[in-house]
């Protein structure tokens, strides 16, 4: 029995070696790697020189889980994202593998366990005390029981050591017993193998009695502990909450001091009678539009002074000049021009729907999905009507008319520089639909077309068509009988980047209107889908519009800001500064993208201090009080459940009589989806998807067969696919090759004459 008592020096199980057969892959199938087990991680190398630079892989046994496969393969796992399927060269290794590996992710799993409850700031001789209480003989207790428990363990690791040692030599005796013969050493080496079985079963024993121990004693105290840990946590809880409160209390105070630290060194600069102090600490939230933030804003806003609302502007030095009668009246009174609505002039023909049928709850992970589609367009990847909206791309563009009547009101405007304000704040409406629109628009098909007609009702025509497939581009055509006309076109190009999804829009808006016969220009954000693979789905836009004047040379340019968690500025902020062709400041914009949009006359601009990153100097504006231009319609009632779409969302699909064959609302995989039937709908779309590649890969024949060499030059059109309402030219504003309606539609629809239209559905 001395042999019992002679522990070995190295626990087993803490570190083991050796050759394994390591599945690769169907080609060259298992191969040799050396596996080293050591503090709970299983590593491998393909040869043993390799451990000292080249790990090929390690998985940490505390979260993994070991499954024996048959005789010699086992398999090693931590929930997916790795898996070892291994081969030992006999069934002995195999066991003596998952033996070490037992062991080990046992003793991971409980150093883990110790590690979380230290990170808790958890102190076992603290804990046991009660509050209010002394804790010296509750100290004193507590590492009493830690050496009981600590020797216990010491026991279970001399134990251990044995039970390893002792069956290595049994095994061994049983092996040379299975390879002899009956001969006369039979009967010696059976009784060998007796005794040693025999001693293996008496430390076996020992090591039982050890653990039931060991049981009774972290049952006893672990009640006592579970308590005194969850008084700690809701204590620490407590005191983040605290913390939380008085960051924002010391967040507010910092802002309403820079604010009026802002305020008085404007106006002390000019030498101005400004507000005093108690005003503009009082004034901060309407006057301060452009926050001197992490953002380093180019500018800064201040109220002006009280003589500019007071006096006449003819009597204004620096201003008499340069103010004509329109800004007269911008700075005594509110605009009131167009405050009528124009949906009012004429009765609508029919009664449009104001419900769709509900979405259906259907559960499908987007990430099972995407993850093999990482740096693809996402136009390529096959996606169900499950992660769509019943509505297509060309009715998400017709949506930009949702806040039609800024144009009417700007096609009325005599000052060009006002005109701008609304130009520019109508080119931040289009995206308050997308707020909460984490859906996506069905791709439309090559060929088809959208019209929206709302002549009687608001008095503009729209027409999108589908006039290219790879890269995906529509052309949109409105003309509106109040004085002006949009037209666009656009491509979406699309990356998903694992964590998000980037939508970047590309192609120009133009927007031209009669009187003055002002034509601007503008191009859309980029559009960020956040929280891809794990919480809930989010939209962000970001990026800067500069939205110019062709005719006049005015400009105004809009900054989108990006969300951050740690700004202290308004979430979706969009900030603006409407300038001549000289670069004089007239007007500044702010507000949020999907909630409204402010503007204030400009009526001085100096340049600051240098109290911006980098040393840049900030131009404070002195502007009138902020009226609002824009604010964003309320959603329908129970609109999380059709959706999110808006009002007039609603109506896009809503069938009707007399529009072409190719129009969206005829397209059958939209129309199941939207009365809910969603599995014949992703039946029916991938039938459209392959009628669609069957004519595409027919035109592309018919063109290479009439290509001839001047037409095989690079960038030629790799088919003949001409749009069918649009033709694509020269844009003489941008030089950008564009699609550009060329009439016919309406002339069509009175006719009802659609025979040129192609068979797309």
């Amino acid at each position: 029995m001395s042999e019992v008592k002679t522990p070995t020096p190295t626990p087993a199980g803490d570190t083991y070696k050796g050759w394994v057969f390591k599945w690769t892959n169907y080609i060259k199938g298992y191969q040799r790697r050396w596996f080293v087990l050591s503090n709970g991680l299983l590593s491998y190398y393909r040869t043993q020189a390799e451990m000292g630079h080249t790990c090929r892989g390690t998985i940490n046994l505390a979260t993994a889980t070991i499954a024996v496969d048959d005789a010699c393969n086992f398999v090693i796992s931590n929930g997916g994202a790795q898996t070892y399927h291994l081969k030992a060269s006999c069934e002995v290794e195999r066991q003596r593998w998952i033996t070490a590996l037992e062991l080990a992710k046992a003793k991971a799993a409980r150093m883990q366990a110790e590690s979380d409850d230290s990170g808790d700031d958890f102190s076992p001789s603290s804990a046991s005390v009660p509050p209010g209480q002394g804790g010296g003989t509750q100290n004193s207790e507590v590492q009493s029981t830690l050496r009981t428990l600590g020797s216990k363990v010491e026991d279970l690791s001399t134990c251990n050591d044995l039970i390893s040692k002792h069956g290595s030599a049994l095994q061994r005796s049983l092996s040379e017993l299975d390879s002899l013969r009956l001969t006369g050493e039979a009967g010696d080496k059976i009784r060998q193998v007796t005794e040693r079985a025999t001693l293996f079963r008496i430390t076996s024993n020992a090591m039982i009695n050890a653990c039931r121990d060991f049981l009774a004693l972290a049952q006893a105290h672990s009640k006592r502990w579970q308590k005194a840990l969850q008084a700690e946590r809701e204590q620490r809880v407590r005191l983040e909450e605290t913390l939380e409160q008085l960051a924002k209390q010391h967040n507010h105070l910092e802002r309403a001091f820079r604010g009026a630290a802002q305020a008085n060194t404007a106006a002390d600069s000019k030498g101005s009678a400004g507000p005093g102090k108690g005003e503009a600490s009082d004034e901060d939230d309407d006057n301060e539009f452009f926050d001197a933030m992490e953002e380093a804003p180019e500018f800064i806003t201040v109220p002006a002074d009280p003589q500019f609302h007071k006096r006449s502007s003819s009597n204004i030095s620096g201003f008499n000049s340069e103010m004509g009668p329109d800004d007269q009246s911008l700075n005594e009174e509110p605009l009131t021009i167009n405050q009528e609505s124009p949906s009012q002039e004429l009765a609508p023909l029919k009664k449009r729907r104001t419900r769709i049928p509900d979405k259906p709850n259907y559960s499908l992970n987007l990430w099972s999905i995407m993850k093999n589609c990482i740096g693809k367009e996402l136009s390529k990847i096959p996606m169900p009507v499950n992660f769509n909206e019943p509505i297509s791309m060309l009715q998400r563009l017709s949506e930009d008319l949702e806040y039609h009547e800024l144009l009417d009101k700007a096609a009325k405007c005599q000052n060009s520089l006002e005109q701008l304000c609304y130009v520019a704040a109508f080119s931040v409406s289009s995206y308050s639909t997308t707020v909460h629109r984490t859906g996506k628009p069905f791709n439309p098909l090559l060929g088809e077309t959208y019209e929206l007609d709302r002549r009687r009702e608001s008095g503009y025509r729209s027409l999108c068509e589908q006039v290219s497939h790879h890269p995906p581009a529509a052309a949109h055509h409105v003309i509106s009988d109040r004085g002006w006309t949009l037209r666009q076109e656009i491509t979406v190009a699309s990356k998903f980047r694992g964590k998000y999804l980037s939508i970047m829009p590309l192609g120009t808006i133009h927007a031209i209107f009669e009187k003055g016969n002002n034509h601007y220009t503008w191009k859309k954000v980029t559009t960020t889908v956040h929280n891809i693979i794990v919480g809930k789905l989010w939209i962000d836009q970001s990026g800067e519009i500069d939205v110019v004047n062709h005719t006049t040379g005015d400009r105004c340019h809009l900054k989108f800001v990006p969300y951050s968690y740690f700004s202290r500025d308004v979430a979706r902020k969009v900030t603006g500064v409407v300038m001549d062709k000289d670069g004089k400041a007239h007007y500044v914009l702010s507000g949020t993208w999907d909630e409204k949009m402010e503007f204030s006359r400009v009526m001085q601009s100096s340049r600051g201090g240098e109290n911006g990153t980098e040393g840049k100097q900030k131009t404070v504006y002195q502007t009138l009080k902020a009226r609002e231009v824009w604010r964003r319609n309320p959603l329908p009632e129970g609109a999380e459940t059709i959706y999110f779409f808006t009002d007039l969302a609603l109506t896009l699909n809503e069938p009707e009589e007399g529009v072409a064959p190719t129009d969206s609302r005829r397209r059958p995989d939209q129309r199941l989806m939207e009365d809910g039937r969603w599995d014949e709908a992703n039946v029916e779309k991938q039938r459209l998807e392959e009628k669609q590649r069957s004519v595409r890969r027919e035109r592309e024949r018919e063109a290479a067969s009439q290509r001839t060499s001047s037409q095989s030059e690079e960038g030629a059109p790799h088919d003949n696919y001409k749009a069918l309402w649009f033709e694509r030219c020269e844009d003489r504003i941008t030089g950008e090759q564009v699609h550009i309606y060329k009439g016919g539609y309406w002339e069509a629809k009175e006719r009802g004459s659609w025979e040129a239209c192609p068979d797309i559905f």
